[in-house]
C-alpha cells in the first residue's frame, strides 16, 4: 500500500490518538489511583500567603491572586437529611475555608481517611475551617440514617456530615470517587480537590496558606498555628498500595467487574446452589458453596450454612457485611484469631474463636498479617440471612 504526506499524517495522528486513550485507561483503572491526586491536584493552588512556622506571622508579597482559573463551588444540592447538625448551606459558610469530604461509612479507602479530618477539625475549626462530610452510599444500607448515626459516633466525628442519598452535591461537584476532598477558598473558590488516600501533608498545607489568606481579607498579619506540625494521628493504617494486589471484589451481579469463581455464575435475582472447584483457584476470584440468593448489590445465604473462599495477595483483607448469623474464618489452612492473639493472622473484628458476628451493616476486618503476601481465605459461614457485599484490602 502507498501512503502520501496526508495518509502518513493521518496515521500518526491516530496512533497518537490510541495511544493517549489507552494511557487515560492504564491510569484510572491503576489501583494507585487509590493514593493519586486528580488530574492536577494542587498545580493549579497559586498563593503568595503564608504562615511563618516559628513566629506565626502571616508572610507576604501581596495579595492579588488572579482566580479566574478557579471553579466557583456549588451549593450542596438535595439533602436527604443531616446525621448531626441542623441544615446547613455552603452560603451559610460565607467568608470559611470549608473542606468538603465525599466518603461513606462501609468504604476502607475512606476510613483510613478519618483520623486525618477529625485531627484536622479539632486544629482549625476556631482558626475559620469548616469540614462537610458528605455521606453520599455505595449500598443501599448506607442510606439508612442511623447507620451512619452509628459510624459518626464510632468514628469520633464531630464536624458537620449530611445525607446524599440522591447525589444530589455528588453530581453538582461532578464527582466519581469515594473518598474526594474538595478544598473551598473563603471567597468560595475550589482551591484543591484531591482523590483517595494519602497527599495528608500537602492537604494541610493547603488548609494553612488558605487560612492565611483568610486571615490576610480580614486584616490581620498573625494566625496562631504552627504550620511545621502536622497532624499525624494515633493507630493510622497505613497502606503501600504497590504491595497490594487484589482490587475490591464485589459480590452484587449488579457491582461485580469480574465473574464468580464458581461455575454457576451469577444467576440475578435467583437462588443458586453453588460449589467450589476442587482444583486450584484463581487468585483475586470469589468462589461459593451452598445456597445463595443473587441479589444487586450482595449474595445472601438461604441455606443454613455456606463458604466463602478466595485467594489474594495483600496485607490485610475485610468483608463489608450484613443482615444476620456468623463466619469462622481460616487463612492458608490454619483457623484465624482475634487481634488480641500473637497468631500471625490477627482479624480486629473476630472473636477469640476466630469467628466474625454479624452485628450491624459495616465493614469487618477478618485478617491482618505483618507483611504483604499471597494468602488463601476460608470463610464457613452459619446462619441464614448471612449477606456479603465486598472484599477490600490493605
Amino acid at each position: 500500500m502507498n501512503l502520501n504526506r496526508d495518509n502518513v499524517s493521518a496515521l500518526v495522528t491516530g496512533i497518537a490518538v490510541i495511544a493517549l486513550i489507552a494511557g487515560f485507561a492504564i491510569y484510572f483503572n491503576s489501583p494507585a489511583l487509590n493514593s493519586a491526586s486528580s488530574g492536577g491536584n494542587g498545580a493549579n493552588f497559586v498563593s503568595n500567603v503564608a504562615v511563618d512556622s516559628a513566629s506565626g506571622k502571616i508572610t507576604k508579597t501581596q495579595y492579588s491572586i488572579d482566580k479566574s482559573q478557579f471553579r466557583k463551588a456549588p451549593e450542596f444540592m438535595d439533602v436527604s437529611g443531616y446525621i448531626n447538625t441542623s441544615p446547613i448551606t455552603l452560603k451559610d459558610l460565607k467568608g470559611k475555608v470549608v473542606l468538603v469530604d465525599f466518603w461513606t461509612y462501609s468504604c476502607i479507602n475512606c476510613i483510613r481517611t478519618l483520623p486525618y479530618l477529625v485531627d484536622w477539625n479539632a486544629k482549625y475549626a476556631d482558626k475559620g475551617l469548616v469540614i462537610i462530610g458528605v455521606h453520599a452510599p455505595e449500598f443501599e444500607f448506607e442510606k439508612n440514617m442511623e447507620n451512619v448515626k452509628a459510624a459518626v459516633q464510632k468514628f469520633g466525628i464531630k464536624y458537620p456530615v449530611f445525607q446524599d442519598n440522591d447525589k444530589g452535591t455528588w453530581n453538582a461537584y461532578d464527582n466519581r470517587y469515594w473518598p474526594r476532598k474538595y478544598i473551598i477558598d473563603s471567597e468560595g473558590y475550589i482551591r484543591y480537590d484531591h482523590i483517595g488516600e494519602g497527599g495528608y501533608a500537602e492537604t494541610e498545607k493547603v488548609i494553612q496558606t488558605l487560612l492565611a489568606e483568610r486571615a490576610t481579607l480580614q486584616g490581620s498579619q498573625t494566625l496562631d498555628i504552627n504550620s511545621s506540625a502536622l497532624s499525624s494521628p494515633a493507630n493510622i493504617q497505613s497502606v503501600d498500595f504497590s504491595k497490594v494486589n487484589s482490587p475490591e471484589l464485589y459480590f452484587g451481579y449488579q457491582f461485580a467487574r469480574d465473574v464468580l469463581g464458581s461455575p454457576e455464575g451469577f444467576k440475578p435475582d435467583q437462588v443458586v446452589n453453588y460449589s467450589i472447584p476442587s482444583s486450584d483457584l484463581k487468585a483475586n476470584v470469589i468462589y461459593l458453596q451452598g445456597e445463595w440468593k443473587n441479589n444487586p448489590d450482595n449474595l445472601e445465604l438461604v441455606g443454613d450454612s455456606g463458604k466463602i473462599a478466595l485467594a489474594y495477595s495483600a496485607k490485610s483483607v475485610n468483608i463489608v457485611a450484613g443482615g444476620s448469623g456468623q463466619a469462622k474464618v481460616s487463612e492458608d489452612g490454619i483457623q484465624s484469631v482475634s487481634a488480641n492473639s500473637t497468631n500471625s493472622t490477627r482479624g480486629s473484628d473476630l472473636d477469640s474463636g476466630g469467628t466474625v458476628s454479624i452485628d450491624g451493616q459495616r465493614l469487618y476486618n477478618i485478617a491482618t498479617h505483618p507483611n504483604y503476601g499471597n494468602h488463601y481465605i476460608l470463610l464457613d459461614v452459619m446462619g441464614k440471612g448471612f449477606q456479603a457485599y465486598t472484599f477490600t484490602f490493605g
